[in-house]
């Protein structure tokens, strides 16, 4: 357990911007390998609920068919958050479209609780509800911002209290695309399979931290911690592992320079692994524009990646288009409202993303202010 917070210090504003200028530039080199797994494809994406039969891309370690389906039991969507305004504006999207979508047909979403580890509130405290834990004592995190997740977590599942059994890890930049089940399955949570958090690729480094006589290396997840719908009492288990196995990962060289700025993704994929947890992997819980094409029946929209197209609508990614929407475009404070809708012959999911944006800026108030 990390010790009481004393002294800490505010990250300044001109280090986030740096930050995020470096989570730009860690985007952007994905891109090899997006093209070299071919995640371009939009209408194959579907549930996998099967297991790697040597012809599957993806293996799901749960054989979710095999599960009962539950009582639809209402899940808690939690997001952490800092106080710059680049976390608030995004903070804002996502809360007005999980008000939209929560009392949709088909929806099991309970409350809701912005995570802000800042260590003192902030003026979005009225507006989404907040609940303000401390950030990481000052230069722990190394530059690493998001390494404050885990530690957030932690001292939220200690400190607050939370009616629903259960709890969607969530992020700013996501916007619920349609009403959202329990994707969860009693004991078993469900998760997005990240086609770049690969275990078995890195079995010399996993073995640091998950050990041989635990297991294969196949029982390390390809996953991250959000999106994950799971119970309460499970994640109070994983979360302290999550914080001390990503904090571990990052102060080993090694395992910095490999993994980088998914580092804490893998730290809750091992430490899930640690407590024998298996998640089923749900390709349908999200999508990632510009590569998925189509939004179809799927869940969130993760807006990480920029897209860049020319006027004739083809994609430009690593190099700025002549139509572009890329949140980092926007560290310093809100896009403006009503941002111009994509050229013909943009995918149905990136249009999809602009219009949602574009309602929600239209119909919050004072947008512009923030």
């Amino acid at each position: 357990m990390m010790p009481p917070r004393k002294n800490m210090g505010r990250v300044s504003p001109f280090l986030l911007i740096l930050l995020a200028l470096g989570f730009f530039f860690a985007t952007y080199n994905l891109v090899t390998m997006i093209i070299h797994n071919r995640v371009t494809r939009s209408s194959s994406i579907t549930t996998s609920t099967s297991t790697n039969n040597g012809g599957s891309e993806w293996f799901d370690p749960v054989q979710e068919s095999g599960l009962k389906s539950g009582d639809h039991r209402k899940f808690h969507v939690a997001l952490t958050a800092t106080d710059a305004p680049y976390s608030k504006w995004q903070c804002r999207i996502m809360y007005y479209w999980y008000k939209r979508m929560k009392e949709r047909s088909g929806s099991d979403m309970g409350g809701f609780t912005r995570v802000l580890h800042s260590g003192k509130p902030d003026n979005l405290m009225e507006e989404i509800p907040t609940f303000v834990v401390d950030p990481l004592p000052a230069g722990l995190d190394r530059g690493y911002i998001v390494l404050n997740r885990p530690w957030a977590f932690v001292q939220w599942l200690e400190k607050a209290t939370i009616e629903e059994e259960y709890i969607l890890m969530a992020e700013p930049d996501h916007i619920f695309a349609n009403p959202l089940p329990n994707l969860a399955r009693g004991d078993h949570p469900t998760a997005f399979p990240f086609f770049y958090i690969k275990p078995s690729e890195h079995e010399k480094i996993i073995r640091k931290y998950y050990p041989e006589d635990l297991g294969p290396v196949t029982n390390v997840d390809p996953i991250g911690n959000s999106p994950v719908i799971i119970k309460k009492s499970i994640l109070e288990k994983i979360a302290p592992t999550w914080m001390n196995v990503s904090l571990r990962m990052k102060d080993d060289p090694e395992t910095d320079k490999a993994f980088g700025w998914v580092l804490e993704m893998y730290g809750y994929a091992v430490a899930s692994a640690l407590h024998g947890v298996r998640h089923i992997l749900r390709k349908d819980f999200m999508l990632q524009p510009p590569w998925d094409l189509e939004v179809g029946k799927r869940f969130i929209i993760h807006y990480t990646y920029g897209c860049d197209y020319n006027m004739k609508g083809e994609l430009t990614y690593g190099k700025i288009g002549e139509w572009r929407f890329d949140k980092r475009s926007y560290l310093r404070g809100p896009p403006p409202k009503n941002l111009s809708l994509p050229p013909p012959g943009v995918p149905e999911s990136v249009v999809r993303l602009v219009k949602m944006v574009n309602e929600a800026t239209a119909n919050i108030p004072g947008w512009e202010t923030e």
